[in-house]
């Protein structure tokens, strides 16, 4: 009998990514299982052209939270027709990536007899094999989700992230940068300077300033006689206004312009992405697009760039006491963000001029 797999994973966009090592190991171990993933709905774009996923169940604990703030009883509609879809798939394996009890208790509830994942806080009881943890360290977060499939006794042949561009993703992408005024033997350079909304309130402390990406961008346009084309989440609206106010050259404004699935394809489009610590990274690596990120409290061995890459380079400041985000947590600073406002626009700038 041919395995049924549900993933849970109601992350961001990078965390989502991480993961695809993970779904191409079974399907290359197992080629006839069915694998669905649980996601959020902002990323569920992601799986659109995943063949490897049959089936994609997009509504997390978060989306549930907002839809009950502005209807009750849609909210109930929605987290019960959730459960009957999931019922009626009758999975006999979850792999659980979200270290939250609610996920493994809905399914234990539903039936599902393997419950696989990771026991942060006591936040995996309902799981049948798991991995005792108190944060992600020693190693990066896609060694730490590979590291589920030995309850599988599955064996990953590789470990690269991966994502699929089609092609009519594409031709919309060249469609909207063509529509920018950008050309086919354009140099094309994206920044990404809030680099996902995943973090809430506290991605301001993993942001570049905005006039040091001004300085960037006037100088990648003066020097490189690049096309700077600014990416990101409607919410991040208010960076890209104060980019603008500090550059002295044009750029191509593309912030909330785009879904998910043109970002990607946009990215893919790219020379080069300079970003900070975020989803966008990760899509850059995925699609093999050379990449600039810029770490502050986060820990670049752990969430970064991954594998390490002579292609994908991490621009760091080494003061003591980064990285500080430990446990899940980021720690009151007492240093006004001295490790990522340290880093300096002729440092990010050498390094993508070498990459380009």
């Amino acid at each position: 009998m041919a395995h049924k797999i549900l993933i849970v994973n109601p992350f961001g966009i990078g965390d989502v990514i991480f993961t695809t090592p993970v779904i191409r190991a079974i399907k290359n171990s197992w080629p006839d299982s069915r694998i669905s993933y649980w996601c959020n709905q902002r990323v569920k774009e992601i799986f659109d052209n995943n063949l490897s996923i049959d089936k994609v169940f997009a509504l997390s604990r978060g989306d549930l939270k907002r839809i009950y703030r502005t209807s009750k009883i849609k909210g109930i509609k929605e987290f019960l027709g959730l459960l009957f879809k999931i019922k009626k798939e009758k999975f006999d394996i979850l792999l659980d990536f979200s270290r939250d009890h609610r996920y493994n208790l809905i399914a234990k509830i539903l039936g599902i007899k393997r419950r696989i994942g990771f026991n942060y806080r006591n936040r995996g009881r309902f799981l049948t094999d798991k991995i005792n943890i108190d944060g992600y360290s020693d190693k990066h977060m896609v060694e730490w989700y590979l590291e589920l499939l030995k309850f599988l006794q599955i064996q990953p042949k590789d470990k690269y992230l991966e994502l699929t561009v089609s092609k009519a993703d594409r031709i919309s992408a060249w469609n909207i940068l063509a529509r920018s005024g950008i050309k086919n033997d354009d140099l094309v350079v994206g920044i990404a300077p809030g680099a996902g909304i995943s973090w809430g309130k506290d991605a301001q402390f993993k942001h570049w300033p905005a006039d040091k990406f001004a300085q960037l961008s006037d100088k990648l346009v003066a020097d490189c006689a690049a096309k700077v084309v600014i990416l990101g989440d409607n919410l991040e609206r208010h960076i890209v206004d104060a980019i603008r106010h500090s550059a002295k050259f044009g750029f191509i404004d593309l912030v909330g312009a785009t879904d998910l699935r043109q970002l990607i394809a946009i990215i893919s489009s790219l020379n080069l992405l300079i970003t900070n610590d975020g989803g966008p990274m990760h899509v850059a690596v995925a699609t093999g697009i050379k990449s600039v990120s810029i770490f502050g409290p986060v820990d670049e061995n752990v969430y970064g760039p991954y594998p390490a890459s002579a292609n994908h380079i991490v621009v760091k400041s080494n003061i003591d006491c980064r990285p500080c985000y430990r446990q899940f947590r980021l720690p009151l600073c007492e240093r006004d963000r001295e490790c990522i406002k340290s880093i300096g626009v002729e440092e990010v700038f050498a390094v993508a001029r070498r990459l380009l």
